[in-house]
């Protein structure tokens, strides 16, 4: 599913205009990146919970030519999914 279904799932099962749906949308997703650049952990009860993690640089290889390179530092979004999801998805 891409966010333009679940838009359109959104809109049917409540009943809403797309728009409105899109807005919604919209909305939460903006909320989790704002709070995720602010450095805070986004959780949702059943669901699961988003967090940045800081990644150390390396020295890392080209896999193609073989030459070393130098891999910056870098903050990556980690996702943990919850206890009710994973039951949920293993019944």
């Amino acid at each position: 599913m891409n966010k333009s279904e679940l838009i359109k799932a959104l809109a049917e099962k409540k009943n809403l205009h797309v728009d409105d749906a899109t807005k919604i949308v919209g909305a939460f997703f903006d909320s989790i990146k704002d709070a995720l650049v602010a450095g805070d952990r986004v959780e949702v009860r059943g669901f699961g919970s988003f967090k940045v993690k800081d990644y150390n640089g390396y020295t890392g290889r080209n896999p193609k030519t073989g030459t070393v390179v130098q891999v910056q530092s870098k903050r990556l979004p980690f996702f943990r999914p919850g206890k009710e999801l994973k039951e949920f998805i293993n019944d």
